[in-house]
Parts: C-alpha cells; structure tokens; sequence
C-alpha cells in the first residue's frame, strides 16, 4: 500500500535527509588510501549515536540477504555495488567505493547513497559514476505529480542506453518514510506512462546503479555484498525525493 505524506510529515523525513546528507559527506573526505572500511563503520556508528538516530539498517533481515545485517552503513568496493558488508580492508589508490546510508529519525527515514574514487581517477570510473548521477537527475526531473514510475525508469534507462551501460532489474528504488522500504518500487528501467501515477506526497528512493559491461549480479560468501557478475566495476547514486504539487524536492542534498 503507498503512503502518501503529509507537508508537516515531508518535513520531518527532510531533517533526516540533512543528516544523511551530512554525514555521507564527511565520509567521502574520510576515505582516503589506507582508511579501512571499519574505520568508515565506526565514524558512522558514532553519528548516529550523537544524533540519537537509529540505523535502519541494524538487524535488517530481509529475504534476499542472510540476515542479520550487523552493520550501519554498506560500503561496496570495486565491482561490488550493492548491500557492502563492511569488513577489514584498507581503501587503496584508484579504489570504486559506494557508499548507502539510511536512518530513522523520530519516526522518519531518509536513504541515499554516493560513489567516489578513492586517489587516482580512471576516466572510465569518472564516466560511469557520471551516468549513474546524470540518471539521478533526470528520473527526478520527471517526478512530477501525473507522471508515473515508468516515466521515471525510463528516464534512468535512457541515460544507461546512451552512456553504452547494461542494465539490471533486479534491484531499484522504492517508497520509504516510517520504514526504509514501502510501495512502490522504483526499477531503474521501464516504458514510459506506466504503473503507479505519482502524487503529491508520495516519498521515493530513487537509485540508479550500473555496471560497466554486466546486466547480472552475484552474491559475496557473505551472503550480503552484491557484484557484477562478470567483475566490471560500478556505480550508485541515490536521492531520498518528495513529489510536491510544485515539483520534486530532494530531501539528502547536502545544503
């Protein structure tokens, strides 16, 4: 069942958002070559704890991962993209890090992910964590009240299409606000006018995430850690956004 939120509501879900967005940014400038993963975990344990927030991701059990998922932040190296268990591992030069947050505060929850490039740059890593952030951007400038989620997917595929990028299905988007997961969920590709009609007050994680050259994911031992199956690295972007009677609103924009 979609929830849709009030404007007092939105509100709230937005000083979550802030402090997503706040504490992502301080972890990008903290993951430098030699910083460990777990270094990275606890920074984010301690913030949340200062905040008196709570991570939505302790204890998360879900079908898809063997649970329970005993960490607050997943951070996926390389041509791991998604659900990163953090472990031992020091970031080396050169290094694909994404790194997903979603928290409760009071009730409310905000979600959002960021990749960077630990050191040097490769071209190619530039242009694919480019497209996943152009993607972003444009499923959120079609998330107009009357739209609907394929108009949204569609505008994510697009940009996977022209970069040259193969696209999985498997994980998208979804609704979110009193937990990190409700309806509707949100592929990243799709046709355009189809499913759920956007409305105001509906709150949505959008997250595009490619892979270089795989459409298809595998399982790390640790029953968590999502890959490219075929080991091309990747990229992840993700906006907590409120769909408003005058437009879209990103909740986890750093101001």
């Amino acid at each position: 069942m979609v929830e849709l939120k009030s404007p007092a509501e939105i509100e709230r879900m937005r000083v979550t958002g802030r402090f997503v967005a706040e504490v992502l940014a301080e972890l990008r400038e903290k993951a430098q070559i030699g910083v460990n993963l777990l270094e990275l975990e606890a920074i984010v344990r301690e913030r949340i704890r200062q905040r008196g927030a709570v991570s939505c991701y302790w204890d998360y059990s879900p079908s898809f991962g063997r649970g329970p998922f005993r960490n607050t932040i997943c951070l996926s190296v390389n041509d791991a993209v998604l659900h990163g268990l953090p472990f031992d591992y020091a970031l080396r030069d050169g290094d694909v890090l994404t790194m997903d947050l979603a928290v409760s505060i009071d009730g409310w929850v905000a979600d959002s992910a960021v990749t960077t490039i630990v050191g040097t740059s490769d071209p190619e890593d530039v242009r694919l964590i480019r497209a996943t952030e152009d993607a972003l951007d444009a499923a959120i400038a079609v998330a107009q009240a009357g739209n609907t989620i394929g108009d949204l997917s569609a505008a994510i595929a697009a940009v996977a299409h022209a970069a040259g990028y193969p696209i999985n299905t498997e994980f998208g988007g979804h609704g979110l606000g009193r937990t990190m997961h409700e309806d509707p969920h949100v592929p990243n590709a799709g046709r355009p006018g189809r499913g759920y009609r956007l409305r105001p007050g509906l709150t949505l994680a959008i997250e595009p995430w490619f892979a270089r050259t795989a459409d298809r994911i595998v399982t790390d031992p640790d029953g968590w850690t999502l890959r490219s199956a075929d080991g091309s690295r990747t990229a992840h972007s993700e906006h907590t956004i409120a769909i408003t009677e005058s437009g879209p609103q990103v909740l986890t924009r750093n101001e």
